[in-house]
Parts: C-alpha cells; sequence; structure tokens
C-alpha cells in the first residue's frame, strides 16, 4: 500500500492543475473579454502616464 500513498499527491495536484487549466481556457474571450481588455488599457495608460512624468525632486 506504501505505493498508493506515493502516488495519491501527484495525481491530486495533476487533477487540480488540469482543471485550473481548462478554467483559464474557458474563460478566455467570449462576453468578458472587452472588460478584461479595457482593465488591462487603463492599467497601462496610468504606468505609462506615471513613467512620463518628469522627476525634479533632489535636483
Amino acid at each position: 500500500m506504501d505505493y498508493v500513498s506515493a502516488l495519491v499527491p501527484p495525481v491530486v495536484m495533476a487533477a487540480f492543475f488540469i482543471g485550473l487549466v481548462v478554467t483559464i481556457v474557458k474563460s478566455q474571450g467570449g462576453p468578458n473579454k472587452a472588460k478584461e481588455d479595457a482593465a488591462v488599457d487603463s492599467a497601462l495608460s496610468r504606468a505609462e502616464a506615471g513613467q512620463q512624468a518628469p522627476r525634479t525632486e533632489g535636483v
């Protein structure tokens, strides 16, 4: 029975990983794609705006 207890954790982890990948793939695109794209675009624009501001502190 040692082989069963040695195989259970990897099998369980593999099952959860496969479930995670399936969930991620299914959630791509669809009706939420526009909302996700808008969130990414706003985050990128905020990051770019923060980088473009010149820093004059301590000069």
